[in-house]
């Protein structure tokens, strides 16, 4: 691949969202990590990238900005809690009675995992969770533990994300995992966004279980970045809305489907 079509792609990848990782270019291409920093380093000589630790964003104030504050494709957090309300708090609800008194859970940032918070309470769980709303819905539980990871606050969603190469993610023990999508089909469970589908299958690989917690919704709609294919998945939980083809989907690729 020439100099300018590498290029190309880095900057493309950049103004998606304004900042992109090391990561994410290096899995765009195929090139050498030292090729991929020379690259790098003429965007920025050009003028037309700032690198920055962990990745590179657009140059100038307005490229400052975002990678100070970024932001993720796909529907803000405050327009989706609401959607679909009752159902997410049967699915949460039902969730909740997944766990196991006193063990360390995984609970990724969304609208139908945050359902789960007000059924916690006794449990003395330790949560580890890249959400600011669990965090708040948690913190008057005395007998619940929290962890956050490090990162970047997305600011639409209320989520710590780590962009950059460095996983600070905290180092403990949490073997089972609570998360959402924006889409489920036969490619898998997918996000809107790479950069939070690609944070959520780093989850997934240290997971000895996973439940995904979603409402029938989700299981018609656009396709995204997948996360991880449904095989991956132990639990699928989701509401009596569900079409028999979408459960049929589901028992087929032998993950256990509740119905909340």
């Amino acid at each position: 691949m020439h100099v300018e079509e590498r290029e190309g792609i880095i900057l493309d990848l950049i103004r998606k969202t304004g900042f992109a990782s090391f990561r994410q270019i290096d899995a765009a291409l195929d090139a050498s990590p030292a090729t991929l920093r020379r690259d790098l380093a003429r965007l920025e000589q050009a003028g037309a990238i700032a690198r920055v630790h962990g990745g590179a964003r657009i140059a100038g104030s307005e490229g400052a900005k975002t990678a100070t504050y970024p932001s993720l494709a796909g529907v803000p957090f405050l327009e989706n809690v609401n959607l679909n309300r009752r159902q997410k708090e049967a699915i949460g609800k039902r969730a909740a009675q997944l766990c196991r008194p006193g063990e360390s859970v995984v609970i990724d940032g969304g609208t139908t995992t945050l359902q789960m918070c007000p059924h916690l309470a006794g449990l003395n769980l330790h949560v580890v969770t890249n959400s600011l709303h669990v965090v708040s819905a948690l913190l008057p539980q005395a007998g619940t533990r929290i962890s956050i990871p490090g990162g970047a606050v997305f600011r639409e969603q209320n989520i710590i994300l780590n962009i950059g190469p460095q996983d600070m993610t905290p180092s403990i023990y949490a073997p089972r995992v609570f998360l959402g999508a924006a889409f489920v089909g036969p490619q898998g469970v997918m996000q809107a966004d790479m950069v939070l589908a690609a944070a959520e299958h780093q989850l997934i690989e240290r997971a000895e279980w996973v439940a995904l917690l979603v409402d029938s919704s989700k299981f018609s709609g656009p396709s995204g970045s997948v996360v991880c294919a449904l095989s991956e998945l132990d639990v699928i939980v989701t509401d009596d809305g569900i079409s028999k083809a979408a459960a049929e989907m589901i028992r087929d690729a032998g993950v256990e489907l509740i119905i909340a």
